[in-house]
Protein backbone atom coordinates (compact mmCIF):
# COMPACT_ATOMS: atom_id res chain seq x y z
CA UNK A 1 0.00 0.00 0.00
CA UNK A 2 2.06 3.54 -1.43
CA UNK A 3 2.07 5.69 1.73
CA UNK A 4 -0.96 9.00 1.89
CA UNK A 5 0.74 12.28 1.79
CA UNK A 6 -2.36 13.78 3.98
CA UNK A 7 -1.89 17.12 3.52
CA UNK A 8 -1.98 17.12 -0.15
CA UNK A 9 -4.72 14.65 -0.03
CA UNK A 10 -6.47 16.95 2.76
CA UNK A 11 -6.27 19.40 0.35
CA UNK A 12 -7.27 18.46 -2.85
CA UNK A 13 -10.57 17.56 -0.87
CA UNK A 14 -10.52 20.47 1.11
CA UNK A 15 -10.66 22.21 -2.70
CA UNK A 16 -13.63 19.94 -3.89
CA UNK A 17 -15.46 20.77 -1.02
CA UNK A 18 -15.43 24.68 -1.59
CA UNK A 19 -16.17 24.21 -5.06
CA UNK A 20 -19.72 23.12 -4.22
CA UNK A 21 -20.35 25.30 -1.43
CA UNK A 22 -23.91 25.60 -1.93
CA UNK A 23 -24.24 21.40 -1.03
CA UNK A 24 -22.87 21.85 2.57
CA UNK A 25 -23.32 18.38 3.39
CA UNK A 26 -22.21 16.83 0.61
CA UNK A 27 -24.44 14.95 -0.24
CA UNK A 28 -22.91 14.84 -3.70
CA UNK A 29 -19.91 12.98 -2.77
CA UNK A 30 -21.46 9.40 -2.65
CA UNK A 31 -24.61 9.72 -4.04
CA UNK A 32 -23.65 7.77 -7.51
CA UNK A 33 -21.84 5.13 -5.01
CA UNK A 34 -24.73 4.43 -2.91
CA UNK A 35 -27.14 3.75 -5.68
CA UNK A 36 -24.69 1.20 -6.36
CA UNK A 37 -24.94 -0.47 -3.24
CA UNK A 38 -28.28 -0.21 -2.48
CA UNK A 39 -28.73 -4.21 -3.73
CA UNK A 40 -25.36 -5.36 -2.34
CA UNK A 41 -24.41 -7.88 0.61
CA UNK A 42 -22.97 -4.10 2.10
CA UNK A 43 -23.32 -5.15 5.91
CA UNK A 44 -22.10 -2.22 8.00
CA UNK A 45 -21.02 1.66 7.09
CA UNK A 46 -18.47 3.93 8.92
CA UNK A 47 -19.55 6.94 8.71
CA UNK A 48 -17.28 10.03 9.63
CA UNK A 49 -14.63 12.53 8.51
CA UNK A 50 -11.27 12.62 7.14
CA UNK A 51 -10.14 10.05 9.57
CA UNK A 52 -13.22 7.56 7.81
CA UNK A 53 -12.31 8.97 4.49
CA UNK A 54 -8.38 8.31 4.93
CA UNK A 55 -9.02 4.65 6.26
CA UNK A 56 -10.28 3.74 2.77
CA UNK A 57 -7.45 5.57 0.87
CA UNK A 58 -4.83 3.42 2.96
CA UNK A 59 -6.76 -0.06 3.55
CA UNK A 60 -8.91 -0.27 0.99
CA UNK A 61 -8.92 -4.07 1.51
CA UNK A 62 -10.49 -4.06 5.06
CA UNK A 63 -13.77 -2.71 3.69
CA UNK A 64 -14.02 -4.47 0.39
CA UNK A 65 -13.44 -7.87 2.32
CA UNK A 66 -15.72 -7.27 4.68
CA UNK A 67 -18.14 -5.52 2.75
CA UNK A 68 -17.92 -2.69 4.52
CA UNK A 69 -18.80 0.55 3.28
CA UNK A 70 -16.72 3.86 4.38
CA UNK A 71 -18.68 6.81 3.79
CA UNK A 72 -15.76 9.27 5.17
CA UNK A 73 -15.64 13.19 4.56
CA UNK A 74 -12.82 15.44 4.85
CA UNK A 75 -13.42 18.50 7.12
CA UNK A 76 -16.53 17.53 8.54
CA UNK A 77 -18.36 18.27 11.25
CA UNK A 78 -21.04 16.39 12.82
CA UNK A 79 -23.79 18.94 11.48
CA UNK A 80 -22.65 17.89 8.42
CA UNK A 81 -22.54 14.27 9.15
CA UNK A 82 -26.21 14.20 10.88
CA UNK A 83 -27.77 16.06 7.74
CA UNK A 84 -26.40 13.58 5.13
CA UNK A 85 -27.51 10.26 7.57
CA UNK A 86 -29.85 9.13 5.91
CA UNK A 87 -28.45 9.36 2.44
CA UNK A 88 -25.36 7.81 3.29
CA UNK A 89 -26.10 5.45 6.29
CA UNK A 90 -30.02 4.69 6.23
CA UNK A 91 -30.92 4.18 2.61
CA UNK A 92 -28.44 1.52 1.93
CA UNK A 93 -29.78 -0.88 5.17
CA UNK A 94 -26.37 -1.39 6.95
CA UNK A 95 -26.91 -3.95 9.42
CA UNK A 96 -24.89 -1.61 11.58
CA UNK A 97 -22.85 1.87 11.36
CA UNK A 98 -19.87 2.86 13.19
CA UNK A 99 -19.60 6.71 13.96
CA UNK A 100 -16.42 8.44 13.95
CA UNK A 101 -16.85 12.14 14.45
CA UNK A 102 -16.31 15.53 16.65
CA UNK A 103 -12.62 16.17 15.79
CA UNK A 104 -13.25 19.03 13.47
CA UNK A 105 -16.14 19.95 15.75
CA UNK A 106 -13.66 21.27 18.33
CA UNK A 107 -11.52 22.80 15.91
CA UNK A 108 -14.32 24.80 14.95
CA UNK A 109 -13.90 23.84 11.01
CA UNK A 110 -18.09 25.35 10.55
CA UNK A 111 -18.06 27.43 13.11
CA UNK A 112 -17.59 27.31 16.98
CA UNK A 113 -19.07 24.41 18.93
CA UNK A 114 -19.88 23.05 22.09
CA UNK A 115 -19.87 19.42 23.72
CA UNK A 116 -23.03 19.69 23.69
CA UNK A 117 -23.82 20.76 20.18
CA UNK A 118 -21.68 17.63 19.56
CA UNK A 119 -23.38 15.40 21.67
CA UNK A 120 -27.28 16.38 20.22
CA UNK A 121 -25.62 15.86 16.48
CA UNK A 122 -24.13 11.97 18.19
CA UNK A 123 -27.77 11.54 19.79
CA UNK A 124 -28.97 12.79 16.74
CA UNK A 125 -27.38 10.41 14.66
CA UNK A 126 -27.73 7.51 16.99
CA UNK A 127 -31.80 7.66 17.28
CA UNK A 128 -31.83 7.71 13.55
CA UNK A 129 -30.23 4.30 13.17
CA UNK A 130 -31.97 2.75 16.35
CA UNK A 131 -35.46 3.96 14.77
CA UNK A 132 -34.44 2.21 11.18
CA UNK A 133 -33.05 -1.19 12.96
CA UNK A 134 -29.17 -0.41 12.17
CA UNK A 135 -26.97 -1.24 15.44
CA UNK A 136 -25.25 1.99 16.78
CA UNK A 137 -21.63 1.75 17.34
CA UNK A 138 -20.25 4.72 18.86
CA UNK A 139 -15.85 5.89 18.53
CA UNK A 140 -14.28 7.93 21.11
CA UNK A 141 -12.23 10.58 19.40
CA UNK A 142 -8.76 9.68 18.26
CA UNK A 143 -5.77 11.64 20.24
CA UNK A 144 -4.36 14.92 19.77
CA UNK A 145 -3.15 17.36 21.60
CA UNK A 146 -2.43 19.56 18.47
CA UNK A 147 -4.48 20.74 14.97
CA UNK A 148 -2.01 21.46 12.36
CA UNK A 149 -4.64 23.85 10.45
CA UNK A 150 -6.03 25.68 13.86
CA UNK A 151 -2.42 26.04 15.80
CA UNK A 152 -4.01 28.56 18.51
CA UNK A 153 -6.02 25.24 19.29
CA UNK A 154 -5.00 23.13 22.52
CA UNK A 155 -7.41 19.96 21.96
CA UNK A 156 -6.39 17.47 24.21
CA UNK A 157 -8.74 18.29 27.62
CA UNK A 158 -11.69 18.73 24.87
CA UNK A 159 -11.06 15.38 23.41
CA UNK A 160 -11.11 13.69 26.72
CA UNK A 161 -13.92 15.41 28.24
CA UNK A 162 -16.16 14.51 24.78
CA UNK A 163 -14.83 10.88 25.13
CA UNK A 164 -15.93 10.43 28.61
CA UNK A 165 -19.67 11.65 27.66
CA UNK A 166 -19.47 9.12 24.54
CA UNK A 167 -18.65 6.18 26.33
CA UNK A 168 -20.87 7.25 28.83
CA UNK A 169 -24.01 7.79 26.33
CA UNK A 170 -22.95 4.09 24.60
CA UNK A 171 -23.26 2.55 28.01
CA UNK A 172 -26.56 3.73 29.07
CA UNK A 173 -27.89 3.20 25.70
CA UNK A 174 -26.61 -0.23 25.08
CA UNK A 175 -24.88 1.17 22.01
CA UNK A 176 -21.36 -0.60 21.17
CA UNK A 177 -17.97 1.44 21.86
CA UNK A 178 -15.10 1.74 20.41
CA UNK A 179 -11.54 3.32 22.17
CA UNK A 180 -9.44 3.72 19.67
CA UNK A 181 -8.21 6.86 21.88
CA UNK A 182 -6.55 4.34 24.93
CA UNK A 183 -4.67 2.26 21.55
CA UNK A 184 -3.10 5.21 19.91
CA UNK A 185 -2.62 7.82 22.71
CA UNK A 186 1.20 9.12 24.13
CA UNK A 187 2.42 10.25 27.21
CA UNK A 188 1.70 13.95 26.02
CA UNK A 189 -2.01 13.16 25.28
CA UNK A 190 -1.06 13.30 21.68
CA UNK A 191 -0.93 10.80 18.81
CA UNK A 192 1.64 7.95 19.00
CA UNK A 193 4.12 8.82 16.30
CA UNK A 194 4.34 5.68 14.95
CA UNK A 195 0.80 5.77 14.14
CA UNK A 196 0.62 9.13 12.83
CA UNK A 197 2.17 11.71 10.27
CA UNK A 198 0.59 14.69 11.63
CA UNK A 199 -0.60 14.02 14.85
CA UNK A 200 -4.25 13.95 13.54
CA UNK A 201 -4.78 10.98 11.37
CA UNK A 202 -3.64 7.77 11.30
CA UNK A 203 -1.15 6.39 9.20
CA UNK A 204 -1.35 2.32 7.57
CA UNK A 205 0.17 1.31 11.15
CA UNK A 206 -2.50 3.53 12.68
CA UNK A 207 -5.47 2.03 11.32
CA UNK A 208 -3.82 -1.34 11.43
CA UNK A 209 -4.28 -1.06 15.49
CA UNK A 210 -7.79 0.36 14.67
CA UNK A 211 -9.42 -2.51 12.70
CA UNK A 212 -9.23 -4.90 15.16
CA UNK A 213 -11.11 -2.95 17.56
CA UNK A 214 -13.60 -2.00 15.11
CA UNK A 215 -13.89 -5.64 14.21
CA UNK A 216 -14.16 -7.26 17.93
CA UNK A 217 -17.35 -4.24 18.32
CA UNK A 218 -19.05 -5.09 15.05
CA UNK A 219 -18.66 -8.79 15.94
CA UNK A 220 -20.61 -8.37 19.55
CA UNK A 221 -23.49 -5.51 17.94
CA UNK A 222 -24.05 -8.60 15.51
Amino acid sequence: MKTINYFLLLASLLLAGSANAQDWPNLERYHNANAKLKDSTMKVVYMGDSITDFWFYNDSTFFQKNHYADRGISAQTSPQMLLRFRQDVISLHPKAVVILCCTNDIAGNTGPMTQEMSADNIRSMAELARANHIKVILCSVLPSNHFGWRPDLQPADSIISLNAWIKSYAEENHFGFVDYYDALVDAQRGFKKEYSQDGVHPNLAGYKIMEPLAQAAIKNAL
